[in-house]
């Protein structure tokens, strides 16, 4: 069975006006149920992106908190790197910002689905894209990457969590996960765990915990500078 996504594009440019489009893709679902639905998002373009027709650019996908849910892109740009390029921020990466709909939680499927479509229209470097998110956003990436590992080079979940069980097969993943010390909403120990279950079987994972941090730990996360490079010096790995 065949679900039909239908996207509304919102393009965010530094300085041009943000170009809309619509588009529609197929994505194949293990589930069989055929869903049509909408989903809204930014896309950030490094400002050299026209200069060279030729060059490929990493991919960063970026998956916001439960309370920036609904169909106001604004709250998109409340936290993370669409807040940084809100401010005036260039990255080296293009940057893709999707909002989840008001009441839902981060669909796979539809994020998948919505990755085809971004490597097929942009010049992407599939061997360079890395996914992050926050609260919310950081149990989908946790997710995504758990269950397309073969996608990503790097991973960067903030405040998040998951479940262990087969997280070796995302071994070939790198992972560099954040949180606060004091969060009372999504306990530390969300993390810790999946690091040291990843770890636990041969991956490359690490955790850096902010200790005077309660849920946002997020704020302290994008504003090191140190994460991007990080992100910037994987590529993906060929999964055995």
């Amino acid at each position: 069975m065949r679900r039909i996504f239908t996207f509304l594009i919102f393009f965010l440019f530094v300085v041009s006006i943000p170009e809309v489009s619509l588009a529609q893709i197929q994505a194949k679902s293990g589930s069989g149920i055929k869903i049509k639905t909408k989903m809204e998002y930014l896309v950030y373009l490094p400002k050299d992106y026209k200069k060279n027709r030729h060059q490929q650019w990493p991919l960063m996908l970026f998956l916001h908190g439960s309370g920036e849910r609904g169909t106001n892109l604004d709250l998109v740009k409340k936290n993370g790197p669409p807040k940084l390029v809100e401010e005036g921020r260039d990255f080296p990466f293009i940057i893709i910002s999707p909002q989840c709909p008001e009441g839902q939680w981060w669909s796979v499927d539809v994020l998948n689905a919505l990755l085809d479509k971004i490597i097929r229209k942009y010049r992407i470097d599939e061997d360079r894209v890395y996914l992050t998110g926050l609260s919310m956003g950081g149990f989908g990436t946790w997710e995504f990457a758990l269950k397309h590992p073969g996608r990503f080079a790097a991973i960067a979940p903030v405040c998040g969590g998951g479940d262990t069980i087969d997280i070796d097969e995302m071994k070939s993943v790198p992972v560099w996960a954040f949180h606060g010390g004091k969060d009372n909403v999504v306990p530390t120990q969300r993390s810790i765990d999946m690091v040291n279950a990843l770890k636990n079987n041969g991956g490359d994972a690490r955790i850096t915990i902010y200790p005077d941090d309660g849920h946002d730990s997020w704020t302290h996360a994008y504003n090191n500078e140190e994460l991007y490079q990080w992100l910037l010096s994987h590529r993906r790995k060929t999964i055995k």
